[in-house]
């Protein structure tokens, strides 16, 4: 088969990683931005309401999170919303994106834990099911959990019992691949069909998404795999494709030029593209801490500031994660 389908039944087969339940965390092969902190879900919270505030998202809006694992960013997100502004919870819709159908039973179990009554969720198992007049959209790594097709000079990769064979022809992947002036590296599949499925779905939109990668493609290979917080590239010798299929996480670098192009084709314009660092301390991080610092003790302050300086220290998430940002009008 393909790379593509070999990867997308890596992560989205009957018995592929993100078919069921896995942690994220100390206790999971990866940390997030979403596992480190919940400031990472209150700055995003805090934008929302600056958008309300602005009159480009209304009151009945929903908030949709596309890829949300257990649910956890949205509840954050919905948390500082109560705090900063407890009147949207009465106006404000939320919904999440999942195609799992057992994700879905998770989502709604920790919601129902977290909110009772207080929040209704809404469900979708894809964007098509959506007819929206306002949404802002927000997910957090999920460009990288598209399928893609393996490029080296000139060919593309099939698998025959886990291993690579570059000995396939496809003019599109090979155009793309000029385009992007890559002899070797990943070419992804669906950003263009996710955006216009995107487009379709509501009639304004703001979509904020996070994500590993740069504005430019790599100029080698940067798959890898992830388990119990080790990394291990697709083609290192010591990876055993057969027993990490389906059980470790699989992604690669994200190429912000391609995410950025398929929008535009759509007609959606890109607001910005910016550092972690530089997103969340414009959006007020910073800000929140202070309000904390104001109304907490100093130990709980100083624990949430080294969780903080995780996501924005430089060295560390700051720099390495992306925001890119989508707005319809």
């Amino acid at each position: 088969m393909r790379f593509s389908n070999y990867m997308n039944d890596w992560l989205y087969g009957a018995e592929g990683y993100y078919a069921s339940y896995r942690p994220i965390g100390k206790s999971g092969d990866f940390y997030t931005a979403v596992s480190t902190s919940k400031f990472f879900g209150g700055t995003i919270a805090k934008h929302i309401i600056k958008r309300l505030d602005e009159g480009f998202l209304r009151p009945d809006s929903l908030i949709c999170e596309i890829g949300a694992h257990h649910g956890y960013l949205l509840a954050d997100i919905i948390e500082f919303l109560h705090t900063l502004r407890p009147q949207l919870l009465q106006t404000l819709r939320f919904g999440i994106v999942e195609r799992f159908e057992n994700l879905r039973t998770a989502q709604k179990s920790y919601f129902d834990e977290s909110f009772g009554n207080a929040v209704t969720l809404e469900h979708y198992s894809n964007l098509s099911e959506l007819h929206e007049e306002t949404t802002f959209f927000i997910a957090n790594e999920i460009f990288d959990a598209f399928p893609c097709e393996l490029f080296y000079k000139g060919k593309i990769g099939r698998v025959l019992n886990h291993e690579i064979l570059f000995d396939l022809e496809d003019s599109k992947i090979t155009a793309l691949a000029e385009k992007y002036k890559q002899d070797r590296g990943e070419i992804a599949l669906g950003y263009e069909s996710f955006a216009s499925a995107m487009s379709e779905s509501s009639k304004r939109f703001e979509f904020m998404s996070f994500d590993y990668g740069e504005l430019e493609a790599r100029s080698d290979f940067s798959i890898r795999v992830y388990q119990e917080h080790q990394t291990f590239p697709l083609f290192d010798e010591v990876l055993n494709r057969f027993e990490a299929f389906g059980k470790t996480d699989i992604t690669y670098d994200v190429n912000f030029t391609h995410v950025k192009e398929a929008f535009e084709t759509q007609g959606i314009m890109c607001a910005q593209y910016a550092t972690q660092l530089v997103a969340l301390v414009e959006m007020g991080i910073l800000d929140l801490l202070a309000i904390l610092k104001e109304h907490a003790g100093d130990e709980i302050y100083a624990q949430e500031l080294e969780k903080v300086k995780i996501l924005i220290t430089p060295s560390l998430m700051g720099e390495r994660f992306k925001m890119i940002r989508f707005v319809k009008e």
